[in-house]
């Protein structure tokens, strides 16, 4: 088996990872965390979101986060942009990215934003135009690919139609989620490698949760097909508030301790990444969701 010498690790701990938090998170602390994956080796961080802070409370500050990180040369700071209006607040916090979405599943995409999938996507064309014309990426996620906590199975042909759709108003990257964690390695596959069929490899990327226990599994077996770009949440933090039971995104430590022992390079130190984890948990006043991290840990308190 043939893998990627080299994996990058997009981390979505600030924003993704902690947007559902219930318990206020002040800015120092988010600040703090970025500059902590940054320092451990993370060279792709998604910040915050540009979103209605009555929707999204803990989004709130985003501007004084961006404005508050101390910026590394070769880091990529993402923000999530959902229209138009989220995009002009996010521009003069200057994102080297911005991240759009949209569901492979009807019913998804109607409880979530009250709108079909074609009228979702299509929403983003302006978001898309103006990004372009202020040199910022934009990077797409098809979520509830592989599931739907309202409609069940999504077929990969149902992936295939947004992947279509977000090429078609010029979205750079596309980015396959797991959203609900429902996914096994033989169904994750098929969906990228619909990605793949309109994206270049380097442009194609997989998000999973760990609901069943499956993320480290579906990474595995996109590896297998070349695929060298993954989400994941430091302490395991994040979930999706639409989607009933689903637990965090795939912990970034039990990835990268995955990739280790593939011979796998990611440029990260799985030393400071753990500390960032346990300074973002002890922060939440909990322990890391990690099995890697808390095993760590705990072999430090044993020496």
């Amino acid at each position: 088996m043939v893998f990627p010498s080299q994996v990058t690790l997009v981390e979505v701990g600030p924003r993704d990872g902690l947007q559902n938090e219930a318990q206020p998170v002040a800015s120092a602390i988010k600040i703090d965390l970025v500059h902590r994956l940054q320092a451990a080796g993370l060279r792709e961080i998604e910040v915050t979101s540009f979103v209605s802070p009555k929707w999204v409370p803990q989004m709130a500050d985003n501007a004084e986060v961006m404005a508050g990180i101390a910026r590394r040369g070769g880091v990529r700071y993402s923000v999530l942009t959902p229209n138009l209006k989220g995009l002009e607040a996010a521009l003069p916090c200057k994102p080297d990215e911005i991240v759009v979405f949209g569901a492979a599943s009807e019913a998804f995409s109607q409880r979530n934003i009250n709108c079909g999938i074609e009228e979702s996507i299509e929403r983003f064309r302006p978001v898309v135009a103006l990004a372009h014309e202020h040199g910022i990426k934009v990077r797409g996620a098809v979520s509830c690919a592989l599931g739907c906590p309202y409609q069940g199975e999504v077929s990969a042909d149902e992936v295939e139609r947004v992947v279509r759709l977000m090429k078609g108003i010029g979205v750079d990257h596309c980015g396959i989620a797991d959203t609900i964690g429902v996914g096994t390695p033989r169904r994750a596959q098929a969906a990228l490698e619909r990605a793949l069929k309109h994206y270049p490899l380097a442009e194609v990327s997989g998000h999973f949760h760990d609901t069943y226990g499956q993320a480290l599994a579906n990474i595995y077996a996109c590896l297998e097909l070349g695929v060298a770009t993954f989400d994941a949440s430091v302490a395991g933090l994040g979930g999706c508030p639409y989607a009933k039971g689903a637990t965090g995104n795939v912990a970034t430590e039990d990835v990268l301790f995955m990739l280790r022992g593939l011979g796998i390079e990611t440029g990260i130190d799985l030393d400071a990444l753990v500390d960032a984890a346990k300074f973002i948990s002890d922060a939440l006043g909990r322990k890391p969701v990690s099995r890697s991290a808390n095993a760590l840990l705990a072999k430090r308190a044993a020496a």
